[in-house]
């Protein structure tokens, strides 16, 4: 389960009023996620999306069914005194996978747009029942969507605010975007790119949202995409082996392994580029004060200087740092790869490089080990990803 979002700000404000949360049951091989919209926009909004969302993510968690949990939420959302409608909307997904590969949705919407569920590019209805709830101070009847539906290889389910059907309101389309429009583009956007991943996605689809609102976001625009495909596998190679005799074992298992390479640390590049008798050359074609250039090596997908570099990709995961605001450099390519990847595995070699005890190093470098972890805890948590761990 490929799970990703991609957000804009409404313009002038700098904190949204959409939040999306996500989070893996690994036991169960079960994924809830949740977007929720709050009524306006900057810190108001924010605010009530987020104790709308952190509410329904806890809730989703318990024994009870997500049809009541969705009602505690609405009985416990305050009704606006002016605009007499709810605080903030919400949108549940709990994704469950059975060990024989089937995939369960359940899918519990309130007043945000219908999701969509597509099969490769082919968009399949999904059948809601109602249920209508009357609560003092709203001026009409409430209803919240409810379905089950399942989901197989190749299919996507995208979620979304208001922000994307709404836009290009009065700006080329009287009446906004709209449902059908969205559909269509993602339609044409996955016949054109069958694998896009879901982080790819969902920023195509802000993207176009945004310039519909003439490049000036009239509300926030928020989109998450959950994609369901064969595993994308990624190796991180990072410090040499603790004995020389280790290192023929070292490249069985990385010629053994199939997906993408990452090697880290130069010793350690050395060391490949002697196992595989290739060479190692610099490549400038993207570089920043702040980190070395990255290199290429054949059969490798990158490879870049070991504990600056690694320490900047676990900052950059660990605050959840867009892609697109990084500069051009090898930490970028670094976590683009391990964001498009679902299995991560880490090799990490085990003999003390002397440098990396020298005490005038800054503080931020810990050692390999300890960085490599909070990669991990980083993809696990905040990306949902699957990470292993070995040392040599």
């Amino acid at each position: 389960m490929d799970v990703d979002y991609h957000q804009t700000y409404k313009v002038g404000q700098k904190i949204g009023g959409d939040v999306f949360l996500q989070s893996k049951e690994s036991p169960t091989n079960r994924v809830v996620c949740t977007l929720s919209d709050g009524l306006g926009s900057g810190v108001k909004a924010n605010v009530l999306a987020n104790l709308t969302a952190h509410m329904a993510h806890k809730l989703s968690f318990s024994p009870m069914h997500l049809t009541k949990s969705a009602k505690i939420i609405m009985n416990t959302l305050p009704v606006c005194n002016e605009r007499k409608i709810s605080y903030s909307t919400f949108t549940i997904a709990d994704i469950r996978s059975s060990r024989e590969g089937a995939i369960a949705v359940q899918l519990v919407e309130y007043d945000n747009p219908p999701a969509l569920h597509f099969s490769g590019d082919t968009p399949t209805p999904v059948t809601a029942n109602q249920i209508n709830l009357h609560r003092e101070g709203a001026f009409k009847e409430e209803v919240i969507r409810q379905s089950t539906f399942a989901m197989k290889e190749g299919d996507r389910l995208v979620m979304f605010t208001d922000g994307v059907t709404q836009s290009g309101m009065g700006k080329g389309f009287p009446l906004g975007w709209r449902q059908a429009g969205v559909t269509a583009y993602i339609s044409g956007v996955i016949r054109e790119n069958p694998d896009i991943s879901s982080r790819e996605l969902s920023a195509a689809i802000t993207r176009k949202a945004y310039a519909l609102d003439g490049m000036a976001a009239n509300d926030d625009i928020t989109c998450a995409v959950v994609y369901i495909r064969k595993p994308r596998k990624t190796l991180v190679v990072t410090g040499p082996p603790f004995t020389q005799d280790r290192d023929e074992q070292l490249a069985a298992k990385m010629r053994a392994f199939e997906g993408k390479k990452i090697v880290s640390g130069g010793t350690t590049a050395q060391i490949v580029s002697r196992l595989f008798d290739t060479k190692v050359k610099v490549d400038l074609s993207c570089w920043s004060p702040d980190v070395p250039p990255a290199s290429k090596m054949e059969g490798m997908d990158l490879v870049t200087e070991g504990m600056l570099t690694l320490a900047k990709v676990a900052v950059a995961l660990e605050r959840k740092l867009p892609i697109h605001t990084m500069p051009n450099d090898a930490v970028r390519r670094f976590v683009s790869i391990l964001l498009d990847s679902d299995q991560v595995s880490f090799i990490v070699g085990t003999k003390i490089n002397e440098a990396h005890q020298d005490p005038s190093i800054p503080v931020e470098i810990g050692i390999r080990r300890t960085i490599v972890g909070r990669i991990r805890q980083a993809l696990e948590q905040n990306f949902l990803k699957e990470t292993v761990l070995e040392y040599i």
